[in-house]
């Protein structure tokens, strides 16, 4: 076990700031503005052993054994504080610190980020890798994330089990954001996010299932209008306008294809919708003229006068025999389409204005099917 001690803190110094030879302790360490106090083995600092390092400013005390924030009440000026590879958490003790603006807690044992409502000049803030409990994956208090909101650029929380980071919307200032070896597989979320953050220009997201996507990259660049460094790689110029031009051009395709999908579909609708059905007719099978619904008397007087013509058939019949006035009584008559006509009567067409120069017969009857009343030529 190592205690921090004012012996410690006197001999963790730069060779810029080495103690003078009539210079007291408390004067040397009252002026102090960098610790080093990393790799130390400390695991304990009294809640009054910084109370001297009044200014002090940047304050590294990584590689530690330390399981909880020190106190630093009486160092109001820090501005960057090292966390990292410690035994930390849980992240509290920080709201006196309202100049931080870096703090460093990567490879602790932090669960949830919160903490940080005071801390309204923070812009940079590291959590990668904390040593989680197994199914376990980092979360945000809403407190902090409406603080971070104002304030966060840079943000690394790679390696924490992330399957998801649309909590980190509100985070409109980002300029930088790693979250490499996550477990992100959302495109739509991931460009719903940059397309929020204006300002960012390098975004880290290796190691996660997304990057196995078809064209990952490209995707990921016309999305950020901005970006400038991907997975660690600069994004030139041309390249940009290059993919840009040719995602303008595939959505003009897409919006034309659609276009013309709904156009189709709006002409079906129309077709089914105000088109009246299509009536068949009733004998389309048979050829000639049909005459529907012609009343029962005007068809008798029709037949009446046929007969009492010289070339009817039913003057016909009357120089036949018995049996040929049988066959006659009831006749019947089949045309080519197989139809059987009932009760059929010819009648003689003339030219017209020459009441003596036939043209031809007109077969009139009754449709055995369906009763029908029709007549044809012959």
């Amino acid at each position: 076990m190592v205690k921090l001690t004012i012996d410690l803190i006197a001999r963790c110094t730069s060779g810029y700031t080495k103690k003078k030879r009539d210079e007291s302790v408390q004067h040397y360490l009252k002026r102090l503005t960098h610790l080093y106090l990393e790799d130390r083995g400390i695991d304990e600092i009294g809640d009054d052993d910084m109370a001297m390092c009044r200014n002090l400013t940047v304050l590294y005390l990584y590689d530690n054994r330390l399981c909880k924030v020190p106190n630093l009440n009486q160092n109001q000026n820090v501005t960057h504080l090292y966390l990292q590879n410690n035994e930390i958490s849980r992240i509290e003790r920080l709201s006196p610190l309202r100049r931080l603006s870096k703090l460093y807690l990567g490879g602790n044992h932090i669960t949830v980020v919160e903490g940080l409502e005071k801390l309204d000049q923070l812009q940079e803030l590291h959590l990668e890798n904390q040593n989680l409990p197994p199914g376990e994956k980092l979360l945000f208090d809403p407190r902090s994330l409406l603080m971070m909101s104002t304030c966060i650029q840079v943000l690394n929380v790679s390696g924490n089990y992330l399957d998801s980071i649309r909590d980190l919307e509100c985070l409109r200032q980002m300029t930088q954001f790693m979250a490499s070896d996550n477990s992100l597989n959302d495109m739509k979320e991931l460009a719903h996010l940059v397309s929020s953050w204006r300002h960012l220009w390098r975004l880290e997201l290796m190691g996660n299932p997304l990057c196995h996507r078809p064209k990952y990259r490209d995707r990921v660049i016309v999305m950020a209008h901005k970006l400038e460094v991907l997975d660690g790689k600069e994004i030139s110029e041309n390249s940009r306008q290059f993919l840009m031009k040719w995602q303008a051009s595939k959505d003009a395709n897409k919006r034309k294809k659609e276009r013309s999908r709904k156009a189709v579909a709006l002409e079906h609708t129309y077709a089914e919708k105000d088109l009246p059905p299509v009536a068949m007719p009733k004998h389309a099978a048979i050829p000639g003229y049909i005459m529907p619904g012609l009343p029962r008397k005007q068809f008798d007087e029709v037949l009446a006068r046929s007969a009492s013509l010289p070339n009817s058939a039913a003057a016909a019949g009357r120089g036949l025999g018995p049996k040929a006035q049988s066959d006659m009584s009831v006749p019947k008559y089949r045309n080519t389409y197989g139809t059987t006509i009932h009760n059929y009567q010819s009648v003689p067409t003339f030219e017209p204005g020459n009441a003596h120069a036939t043209r031809g017969l007109i077969t009139i009857g009754k449709d055995l099917a369906s009763g029908d009343l029709l007549a044809f030529d012959t």
